[in-house]
């Protein structure tokens, strides 16, 4: 079998260097979104979902890294693409992965009240809140590393 030529990405634009007091503050919004209830496991699972939507390279090697970190079983993390037919989720992780997505994909359909009721039976409203944070903020960083690419994989 040939082998696949690896493909190298470029920087684009150090948005980090050229406004360090936007990422400053952002740094500042995403540590505070750290500060939440929800648990560790299912907030990494949701970043890296995101991550995968989005096609960042940079943030799907990250948050999978991080997913693994906090102990999240790689078989679970293998399915991640496939939650909804797969029986590794547990039902508040489906909730959360489905608001996750629906957030993300607005664009292609519109974020329901049915949604939000459905994922209100496994999450209070400050999780709900919490969740919104989060992924709205993994969103941002997903523009930042896949569009400007001021940070490559190494």
């Amino acid at each position: 079998m040939a082998e696949v030529p690896r493909r190298t990405a470029r920087f684009r634009l150090p948005v980090d260097k050229l406004a360090p007091h936007l990422m400053e503050a952002f740094e500042q919004l995403d540590e505070a979104a750290e500060k939440v209830s929800l648990p560790l496991p299912l907030l990494e699972l949701v970043r890296l979902r995101v991550s995968q939507i989005n096609g960042c390279a940079y943030c799907v090697d990250s948050h999978h890294q991080d997913t693994r970190e906090a102990e999240v079983p790689e078989r679970t993390i293998a399915a991640l693409p496939v939650w909804r037919e797969s029986p590794f989720f547990s039902e508040q992780e489906r909730a959360a992965l489905e608001v996750a997505e629906a957030l993300t994909n607005m664009n292609r359909a519109p974020v329901t009240d049915e949604l939000w009721t459905r994922a209100a039976e496994h999450f209070t409203k400050t999780e709900l809140a919490e969740l919104t944070w989060n992924v709205a903020i993994i969103n941002v960083w997903n523009q930042l590393a896949g569009g400007a690419r001021p940070w490559l994989i190494s």
